[in-house]
């Protein structure tokens, strides 16, 4: 009689679960979401969401006294007010002009602004919530190529980024541009590997929608995307050129279809549109946001080279320096050495290996970032960088794994016999203990330029100094040791010596005080010269702020809303009382504040004798104009866009808006501007009635003077006009 044996009674292994019941319920789903896939060991769903946990920490903390970019603050402001403005994402809710963007990042504000209330957590509510989705959408692209472990330190390294924690604490689009980036590759990846058009279609309508958030930047991964589909995915080499023809014309639909709408309405019925020289959007594309950036010959922006005063000289080492190197170049050395280990590694795979088309991918979007950033003449600010941190952090991971991989191999092959394959099996075992003894002295480096600066870094570039060193010599010695407990505690401590700078500078950017319109992360590097006016984010006078960031605003601003208590909307540089709102002269002597400092009080002055005109005040520039907006919750004309060059603003327009009652007050510099903008101020000095600064101080019952007989400062030297439809003639 032959007898059964029982089922085995051992537990699962302690590395992964057992498989859950195949019953598809919703308990069962829930269960994968937060314990992960049964093949994954036991720690890698955990490990996700700590950093998931920690990123969103990093992001929001603190989030009510995040003051954001007024410039961007202003807009969604004034599309939260009418539904005309919001489409064109036009700075003020009159509709006069529009901000130097496309409005997909400010419609996403919007509708949360909407949705709960006008505030700058609000506002930055979004941000946070893509940020982390990113370093999700990361994990899961690395993990499905390189594992668990290449997944885990390719989120970290993303989540501990210091330029992406400083922006995704800000109002700036760079995170929903990187984001969609990441949807973008995410349905390459898809497409790559089953051959199917679907997601390539999905992925070039990802990469057109980051067109619509931030123009030609969203482009710059494209040759990766292209080329990676072109080589390595499944199918016929005339099938993927069918494939790439088809995903080709839905990129160009979903980027070109709000450009080609706009461009369609008469101007007359449309905003301005800021940023370009002929009011179209196509040449914001081509010039502003696009050649302009390169080669720096826009109009819009200036001459070549304007970028030298934000994240310093053009070049190959622009990344490295003293402005950008701390807010994104941790890695870079690590990842270049990953990728091209990784490729050689990899030389002699199928043409459709996973493994190589994802290193070619991550490969290609820092390379082409690197060199775009590096070698642009024209505006150039640090936080752009944020855009290259997921290739970066992706090769950390995955070229680190790889690396990882190639060092065990050369480690099992010393002391063999010395056969040619041996012999590149031990040479490939030097790479990656190179690879962290380089990355590990540059980020001393790094940490050695800002010595002094607080116990923060002091600590870190101890404990880089420390983990560093233990992880060199461990490898080696685990290399001819063989223990692989040795090997894998070098591996740990490699880790946090290439990790420990940039948290350090990512804890600052959490805990203390940003500019909200150039945002950096660390300590003060004396980048971001100020009142250069060539984009938003031009008016920092340094990396960081201190002391106004965190100030809370108790009500909304007067004129409407419903921003929460403790939301603080205006810029980190505006006051209240009798002090200025953002008053910001125009750049080159442009049109606008001419010195006239724009108070609460003049704001309030203005507000009731504002007549049932449209707009509150004309001013020269978007700096003066959003600070206004904010605080007065009146539209606001900007005539002149950011750096008061726009041709916005004509006379005859200018007479059109008085003659109409839209329109009752101006402020004009005490030079006149240039060029047109000189026309209108001596038109409005001509033609105007000057309103003496005592007309709105305290204890004053003056309200306005002849412009030709006022003795007030304000009036001969520039400053605040009254017109009237009788002034027009």
């Amino acid at each position: 009689m032959t007898t059964l044996a029982p089922p085995p009674t051992s537990s699962p292994s302690s590395r992964h679960r057992a498989a859950p019941p195949a019953d598809g319920g919703f308990v069962a789903r829930g269960r994968r979401l937060v314990t992960g896939p049964a093949e994954d060991p036991r720690w890698t769903r955990p490990a996700l969401w700590a950093i998931l946990l920690a990123a969103t920490a990093l992001y929001a903390w603190n989030i009510t006294s995040i003051s954001g970019n007024s410039f961007y603050n202003a807009a969604v402001y004034s599309g939260t007010k009418s539904w005309k403005a919001f489409f064109f994402g036009a700075l003020d809710s009159g509709g006069f002009i529009t901000v130097d963007k496309p409005p997909f990042a400010l419609w996403v504000m919007g509708l949360s602004a909407r949705a709960l209330g006008f505030g700058t957590w609000q506002l930055a509510l979004p941000m946070v919530a893509v940020g982390t989705g990113s370093v999700a959408l990361l994990h899961r692209m690395v993990k499905r190529d390189f594992g668990p472990v290449a997944a885990t330190v390719a989120a970290l390294a993303l989540a501990l980024t210091p330029i992406t924690v400083a922006i995704n604490r800000d109002t700036n689009p760079d995170p929903i541009l990187v984001f969609l980036m990441l949807l973008g590759a995410a349905g390459l990846f898809k497409a790559v590997r089953t051959g199917r058009l679907m997601p390539l279609v999905w992925s070039a309508v990802a990469i057109g929608f980051a067109f619509n958030t931030k123009m030609m930047q969203a482009y710059v991964v494209l040759p990766a995307f292209f080329l990676v589909y072109l080589w390595a995915a499944h199918g016929s080499l005339g099938r993927r050129i069918r494939h790439l023809a088809v995903a080709t014309t839905a990129l160009v639909v979903s980027s070109a279809w709000w450009m080609v709408v706009v461009d369609l309405i008469p101007a007359s019925s449309r905003p301005y549109i800021g940023g370009s020289t002929d009011n179209t959007v196509w040449d914001l594309v081509i010039g502003y946001n696009g050649f302009g950036r390169i080669f720096g010959a826009s109009s819009s922006v200036g001459s070549a080279g304007n970028g030298a005063s934000f994240g310093g000289s053009a070049g190959v080492y622009r990344l490295f320096n003293e402005i950008t190197g701390g807010q994104i170049s941790w890695l870079i050395p690590f990842a270049a050495i990953a990728l091209i280990a990784g490729l050689i590694l990899r030389g002699r795979a199928p043409r459709t290996d996973a493994k190589r088309a994802a290193l070619m991918l991550w490969g290609g979007w820092f390379v082409l970032h690197y060199l775009t950033f590096a070698l642009a003449e024209g505006t150039f600010h640090p936080y752009y960088v944020t855009a290259m941190a997921p290739g970066i952090a992706a090769l950390a991971g995955a070229g680190g794994v790889t690396l990882y991989q190639a060092f065990r191999e050369g480690s099992a092959a010393t002391g063999a016999p010395p056969a040619r394959a041996e012999s590149r099996a031990r040479g490939r075992g030097w790479v990656l203990p190179a690879a962290v003894a380089t990355s590990a002295a540059w980020a001393i480096v790094l940490l050695q330029r800002v010595s002094g600066s607080g116990t923060l870094y002091t600590v870190a570039e101890i404990v880089v100094g420390v983990t560093g060193t233990v992880a060199v010599l461990g490898l080696l010695a685990g290399r001819f040791t063989r223990r692989e407990g040795l090997i894998g505690f070098a591996a740990l401590a490699a880790v946090v010596a290439l990790l420990a700078g940039p948290a350090a500078y990512s804890v600052s950017a959490a805990t203390s005080a940003t500019n909200g319109t150039n945002p950096t992360a660390g300590p003060s590097t004396g980048g971001g010269m100020g009142g250069m006016g060539g984009a938003p984010g031009g008016a920092s006078g340094s990396s960081r702020t201190s002391g106004t960031g965190g100030r809370s605003m108790d009500e909304p601003p007067s004129g409407g809303g419903s921003a929460p208590s403790g939301s603080d909307t205006r810029p980190s540089g505006s006051e209240t009382g009798s002090g200025r709102t953002g008053g910001g002269q125009a750049g080159g002597g442009q049109m606008g504040g001419g010195g006239t400092q724009v108070s609460s009080a003049m704001i309030t002055y203005l507000k009731k004798h504002q007549d049932g005109a449209t707009w509150l005040l004309a001013v020269a520039t978007d700096q003066t104009a959003s600070s206004i907006i904010l605080e007065s919750g009146q539209p606001v004309i900007s005539m002149g866009g950011w750096s008061g060059s726009d041709n916005a603003m004509t006379l005859a327009k200018l007479k059109s808006l008085v003659k109409s009652g839209k329109l009752h007050y101006v402020i004009v510099s005490s030079d006149g501007g240039q060029g047109t903008n000189s026309e209108i101020a001596t038109w409005v000095k001509t033609h105007g009635t000057a309103v003496k600064s005592s007309a709105y101080s305290s204890g004053s019952s003056s309200t306005t003077s002849s412009s030709t007989s006022s003795t007030s400062s304000t009036s001969s030297t520039g400053g605040l006009y009254r017109l009237d439809a009788s002034d027009v003639g």
